[in-house]
């Protein structure tokens, strides 16, 4: 998507952090945005950043994890601009624990929110994009946790890997429709996602992980978090992805190497012993995927990096 002035995007998380950060770059490019946020006083905030009486970006309440608010939210955004180009799906909770501790509540409301309001993104503004036939493109935020797992953040992997999965499942269903597909999957950012207990809602509290979180957070919020890239520089590294159709879009390059020994690992692990020609023949459409093929051979032309 090379021409993306004039488009509407729809970002949800979009109050703070990185999805705030999209939506700055996103307008100054010539984009109107809709900001979606759970949080009234961070949708606010956000307005606030934006030159007064800005008409090409609007706010608008969205919790992704309820699907009747959804359609409204994209329903408001059109009555705001008309058309939906550019869906973010940014909405995320940094949930942090143990598996061993992790309750049906924690499973419950991580992957309500990681990969559920994905899910409803997907459904509810996807076919709207279609509709209207003028191509788009569709992002979601993974992480690097959902590239390789690391630390005590089982939920959110299992919740960021499978978000990974499906963009790469969307992508080649969407190229003919002129709808590009990007798992965007930063590392560290400076960003207030640690502050997670705050908003955990009341059906979901049966938790241990809230005993330690005032802790955790305060020391993620002043030690970790401080070091990590800008939600400005996310938000022009991915609006570049999304110029460029990236299938992954990845900014930290101190990652490379535990990716690298993930993938080596996955390699070393395959048996060596010759595939019978007719079990092959049958696996055909599931044994490879030419579209990494076809991602590796871009990302190496000129210009592409």
């Amino acid at each position: 998507m090379k021409h993306i002035e004039g488009a509407v995007a729809f970002i949800t998380g979009g109050a703070g952090g990185m999805g705030l950060g999209m939506a700055q770059a996103f307008s100054r490019a010539g984009m109107r945005v809709v900001i979606a946020d759970i949080r009234q006083d961070a949708l606010d905030a956000a307005l606030r950043r934006f030159p007064a009486g800005n008409p090409g970006v609007v706010g608008v309440q969205l919790d992704v994890a309820d699907r009747e608010a959804y359609v409204r939210a994209a329903d408001a955004a059109e009555k705001a601009f008309g058309k939906i180009h550019v869906l973010v799906n940014n909405a995320g909770i940094g949930i942090v624990g143990s598996l061993l501790s992790a309750t049906y509540a924690d499973w419950d409301w991580g992957l309500a929110v990681n990969l559920g309001g994905v899910i409803n993104g997907i459904q509810t503004v996807l076919p709207r994009i279609r509709r209207h036939g003028e191509g788009g493109h569709v992002v979601t935020t993974a992480s690097m946790s959902g590239i390789f797992a690391a630390g005590l953040a089982g939920i959110y992997t299992t919740a960021k890997y499978a978000v990974v999965g499906l963009m790469e499942s969307l992508r080649p269903e969407l190229e003919p429709l002129s709808i590009g597909v990007s798992a965007f999957c930063p590392g560290l950012v400076n960003t207030d996602i640690g502050e997670v207990e705050t908003l955990r809602p009341a059906a979901y509290r049966d938790s241990t992980y809230g005993a330690t979180a005032a802790e955790r957070a305060a020391f993620m919020r002043e030690k970790i978090f401080p070091h990590g890239m800008s939600p400005m520089e996310i938000g022009e590294r991915v609006l570049e992805g999304i110029r460029r159709n990236d299938l992954w879009i990845l900014t930290h390059s101190e990652y490379r190497a535990g990716a690298q020994e993930r993938f080596d690992a996955i390699l070393a692990s395959f048996p060596t012993d010759a595939a019978p020609a007719e079990r092959v023949a049958a696996e055909a459409m599931v044994v490879r995927n030419p579209m990494f093929a076809a991602e590796r051979a871009r990302r190496r032309e000129p210009g592409t990096e």
